[in-house]
This record gives structure tokens, sequence and C-alpha cells, in this order.
């Protein structure tokens, strides 16, 4: 234990123990990443392609049932490269910060995990039925041509600067924690 009370997280996870509570002493819970994924809506999705080389790619989401859902071009490599039940690991930058972000660089928090990824072909989901809010995702335009891909978190959520004030990001053991994925 450091001179403050806090504990170092790679001290926690050396000790076996499940890291639940940001190491500043502030619980950082499931729904307060859920609440910060709901409110945010680009992520980094990555995987590996058929041809064993690494991929990523930023997609807009939208989420629902503690689900993420993502549209994408039925042509287009997502599509094409993500197999059903794989499992792709998720970055989703937060924005924080304000109108002081616009004077000092403050990097985003961010929220990582990995999810098991379903796509659904063209047509074969009805994404308002899920929520009315997904509908946005895709265009009447685009609604023949495009597949969902639907990701579950899975595991536990690896979080960076959520529940925590700017200054103490500056200070990553303070700043991490992994959350259960509820």
């Amino acid at each position: 234990m450091s001179t403050n009370g806090t504990t170092s997280l790679a001290a926690a996870e050396r000790a076996g123990a499940a890291v639940e509570v940001a190491t500043s002493g502030t619980r950082v819970t499931s729904e307060a990443v859920w609440k910060a994924l709901a409110k945010a809506s680009f992520a980094v999705v990555s995987h590996v392609s058929t041809a064993g080389e690494p991929r990523s790619s930023g997609v807009v989401y939208g989420t629902a049932d503690r689900r993420l859902y993502v549209a994408v071009a039925a042509d287009g490599w997502k599509a094409r490269q993500i197999a059903p039940g794989d499992q792709v690991a998720v970055t989703v930058p937060v924005r924080r910060g304000g109108i002081l972000s616009l004077f000092v660089p403050i990097p985003p928090a961010t929220i990582t995990f990995h999810a098991r990824a379903t796509v659904h072909p063209a047509g074969s989901l009805d994404i308002g039925s899920i929520s009315k809010d997904l509908e946005k995702l895709v265009p009447e335009a685009r609604k023949t041509g495009s597949c969902v891909v639907e990701l579950m978190p899975e595991g536990r959520f690896l979080t960076y600067g959520i529940g925590v004030s700017l200054m103490t990001m500056a200070n990553p053991a303070l700043a991490l924690a992994r959350v259960p994925v509820e």
C-alpha cells in the first residue's frame, strides 16, 4: 500500500485481487461504465482477419440491452471478416474536459473490453424493434445493404479515467479500474 492508502493496480493483480475499485478509492461501477458507453457513440473495433492479420476500424455505435450495435456495409470488410461468435476487442474513447479541452490537451478517458460479435445479415434484423434510438444507425436508403454487428461485452471492462477527476487521470495507477461486465 502506498503512503496515501492506495494500492497499485499491478500489485493488486499480482496478489490475485479482483480490482473493481479505481485504486484512488473511488468505486467504478458497471452501471457507470454503461452510462458512459451510452453517452459516447464512437469506438474502435479490432479483430484478426481471415488471413490472420490484425485489423481495426472506427465505428459509430448505439447501445441497447447491455449490447453495442454497429451498422456496416454488407459487402464491407467488417461484415465479411468478422465471423459469428468471433471475439473482438473494443475501445471507446470518452471525451473529458468540456470547454477546458479547447485550451489544454486533455486525453480522453477510455473503456476497453472484449466482446462476442454476432453479424446479422442485411434485412434479417429490424433494429428498430430493439430500440427506436438505434434506427438512426441505419438510414432508410441503406437498410437493404447494411448488416448489423451486435457486440456483447464479456469479462471485465478496463477503464482509464472513468469516475475520477481530470487531475487524477495524470496518475495511471489511480485512473485505472477493472469492472465486471454486468
